[in-house]
């Protein structure tokens, strides 16, 4: 396959890496909070079945991404992701089916294992296919598919509920379910796993970098380089605040401002758009940011900004809190799974990166798994969402606080792999 020097198959790539995220969390995860409200009444869920519901969806991610990252270092992310995204529909469109609180658990944790098998080689293989330089950025762009999602179920789920009170819900899992498919369908035909395929280098690569040099054996991958590192360890602990408070304020936002706040369907629908549209760039800006200031006060900043935005969200209900709260948490939103997506590249190389992203997700998917139940079982018990989101915000700072404290060597801005743990 032959290309012009003005355009390198990385890009491809990173279009995809886009969609199936796009797929894979933006659909499959946040679009719950869309359909929650009315799900809840067709199943006659309370607030703690609504978390637990959330929560089995995201022990089914946890499931996978301990192990997805490996599996695509060893049989290629195309494989390992294709058919992630396929048990992504296959979950969406069962869950539509769904009669009862115990079924919908079932398939959201069939959605959660295909969302971590997906998600995790995809951007494991950014690292793959862009240079140190870029890497950052380039992840920031992949997690954009996140935003994209929002502005396109911010507007219209409400739209489908509104039209049919009795199943709309049901027919936005199908509508979702079969998107996810297409794109399943589309990463098996467009996906490469090397940039050896096609005799091409890493975009932004300089010659002679790991990422140009022929891949090892699954028996030569240094796995003991990403499971032995304690700044890998240390990045999972990191990884975990932000999973368990990120998930609380995603999870409620729409249950909060519409059971609360006294705000319609459509209403709450337009502010979930807002965070699409301003979340858009965020792990672009962030990614880039990181690869310029250093990851670990990128991740400090980012930290501190999203502690602010769910506080606000709770302590300044009136409009003006609410739309700088979503404000502050849409120029933020998906930041730290991109810079997290860079460190990894950076601190244990191009090859293992899909290893290493996979185990920090470990620690990520615990704090996910926990922050729906948790804070669904407070609100039941204290008739209020304020208390879950302002325990998120807590969480928050935790991160910053952990963040601060990472090694400087284990964040570097343009890191050499041969020095790395």
């Amino acid at each position: 396959m032959v290309f012009s020097k003005r355009f390198h198959y990385a890009w491809v790539i990173l279009v995809m890496g886009t969609l199936v995220v796009f797929g894979a969390l933006g659909l499959a995860r946040f679009g719950y909070s869309l359909v929650l409200p009315a799900m809840q009444r067709g199943l006659g869920m309370d607030n703690t079945g609504a978390g637990a519901l959330a929560t089995a969806n995201l022990i089914g991610y946890l499931a996978l991404s301990v192990i997805g990252g490996a599996l695509a270092a060893r049989f290629g992310p195309r494989l390992v992701a294709s058919l992630g995204m396929s048990f992504v529909g296959l979950g969406m469109l069962a869950t539509g089916t769904a009669g009862s609180i115990w079924s919908a658990m079932i398939w959201r944790g069939v959605t959660g294992l295909g969302s971590g098998a997906s998600n995790v080689p995809i951007m494991g293989l950014i690292s793959a296919w862009f240079g140190p330089r870029l890497r950052g950025l380039a992840s920031g762009v992949a997690v954009a598919g996140s935003s994209l999602a929002l502005i396109v179920a911010g507007p219209l789920v409400p739209r489908i509920i509104e039209a049919r009170p009795e199943d709309g819900w049901r027919l936005t899992w199908y509508l979702f379910g079969g998107l996810a498919l297409a794109l399943a369908l589309l990463s098996a035909l467009l996906l490469r796993d090397t940039p050896r395929q096609l005799n091409l280098q890493p975009l932004g690569a300089p010659p002679g970098s790991d990422t140009a040099n022929p891949a090892p054996s699954a028996s030569g991958l240094q796995w003991a380089r990403v499971y032995r590192s304690k700044g890998v360890w240390h990045l999972g602990a990191v990884y975990a605040a932000f999973g368990f408070s990120y998930i609380i304020y995603m999870t409620f936002f729409v249950r909060y401002l519409v059971g609360e706040l006294g705000y319609t369907r459509q209403a709450a629908g337009n502010l979930f758009m807002l965070v699409g549209w301003l979340s858009l760039g965020c792990g672009l800006l962030w990614g880039g940011l990181s690869d310029r200031i250093g990851r670990r006060l990128a991740l400090v900043l980012v930290y501190v900004i999203q502690a602010a935005s769910y506080s606000l969200f709770v302590l300044w209900p009136e409009r003006p809190g609410v739309i700088f709260s979503t404000v502050l948490f849409g120029i933020t939103a998906w930041s730290i799974p991109a810079i997290m997506a860079a460190v990894c590249g950076d601190v244990v190389g191009s090859r293992m990166a899909p290893a290493a992203l996979g185990f920090i997700t470990l620690f990520f998917g615990i704090g996910q798994a926990l922050g729906p139940s948790v804070a669904g079982a407070m609100a039941d018990a204290t008739g209020s969402f304020v208390s879950p989101i302002l325990l998120a915000a807590g969480v928050a700072l935790l991160g910053a606080v952990g963040s601060w404290r990472l090694r400087p060597s284990h964040t570097q801005r343009q890191p050499s792999p041969a020095r790395s743990e």
